[in-house]
């Protein structure tokens, strides 16, 4: 789903997506693994798959190494699916780990997840996650 960038950002910040996870998309990296997995979400939300791929951790055990498939399979996730919204239960961070707790709202269910981030050098990366419901 393309979004304008003068619409309200999708992580649910009230700013614009321009002024919010854009940049990010864009190039910037977050400075904590939360605002990492605010931005992954709304990279699923605007069909932003080489973001996606970018941010994941090598180990992560959904990443591929055929970069074009792993793509197509993001962009048909975020086509099949109508996220409505995210909401932040708990963030925890320490110096090379971090862990976000958080629901996803879609039109036809929930998505309950806690994520792990691990630290490469300066950026964050998704790692793994441990998935309640769906």
């Amino acid at each position: 789903m393309k979004i304008s960038v003068n619409n309200p950002c999708p992580c649910g910040s009230k700013k614009k997506y321009k002024k919010c996870c854009q940049i990010y998309h864009k190039g910037a990296h977050p400075k904590d693994a939360l605002t990492l997995m605010k931005s992954r979400f709304s990279a699923y939300v605007v069909g932003d798959a080489n973001y996606i791929i970018k941010t994941t951790h090598p180990h992560n055990p959904d990443y591929h190494d055929n970069h074009k498939v792993w793509k197509e399979e993001i962009l048909r996730f975020s086509k099949e699916n109508h996220f409505l919204d995210l909401s932040i239960e708990s963030f925890e961070e320490e110096k090379e780990q971090a862990y976000v707790m958080f629901k996803v709202t879609f039109e036809d269910g929930l998505l309950h997840e806690k994520s792990r981030f691990v630290k490469n050098g300066d950026i964050w990366l998704y790692i793994e996650a441990d998935i309640k419901n769906r």
